[in-house]
């Protein structure tokens, strides 16, 4: 049985949503980030962290990508043309979405306080801005990479709450409607109460 570390106010409400979907047998042990329990697994302190037998992943994507490919759900085939589209929109969505919203938490309680710059907020918000409205215009179908959910899904819609929490712009309203969408699947719902 795996074994998901981490609160799911955090990054680690993306793997637990996934887990919830394939409807497998998990434990999850809601610690927080650098917390005894997350130490005991994972020496870096950080969240999420999935057990599997004496195996231990941390990052929210690597689990996320490695559970969609064992159990061959929520992902195209590896070395397919559409598990490479697939792959491009997970980066993208870190580049130009996950990491804005983690340096502007960073700047907010994550590096020491003498550390932090405020004033970066502003410029990490107008980016987004920016790259969530072509995002919006790139949006070809329900979901990114085809008919059904997979892997960037789960991240994008993970961002979006993010973003609207850390009041950041609002999505357009086609990503509005993409995040009801997958907030209403069962998973998401059972994950979101846990």
């Amino acid at each position: 049985m795996y074994k998901l570390v981490g609160n799911r106010a955090t990054r680690a409400f993306r793997p637990l949503w996934l887990l919830e979907e394939l409807g497998v047998p998990y434990e999850h042990v809601p610690a927080a980030p650098r917390s005894e329990e997350v130490r005991a697994v994972s020496p870096l302190g950080k969240v999420p962290v999935l057990v599997d037998g004496d195996h231990v992943i941390g990052d929210s994507m690597a689990i996320l990508t490695y559970l969609a490919d064992k159990h061959g759900a929520f992902t195209h085939p590896a070395g397919s043309v559409a598990r490479a589209q697939q792959d491009a929109w997970t980066f993208r969505v870190l580049d130009e979405v996950d990491s804005l919203l983690w340096t502007a938490a960073r700047h907010s309680f994550v590096v020491p306080e003498e550390e932090r710059v405020p004033e970066i907020k502003d410029s990490l918000k107008a980016e987004f801005g920016r790259n969530i409205v072509r995002i919006a215009e790139d949006l070809s179908g329900d979901y990114l990479a085809g008919d059904a959910p997979t892997v960037p899904d789960f991240l994008l819609a993970h961002c979006l709450g993010w973003a609207r929490n850390a009041k950041f712009p609002d999505a357009p309203d086609v990503l509005v409607d993409y995040l009801r969408r997958l907030r209403t699947r069962p998973a998401f719902e059972r994950a979101a109460a846990l």
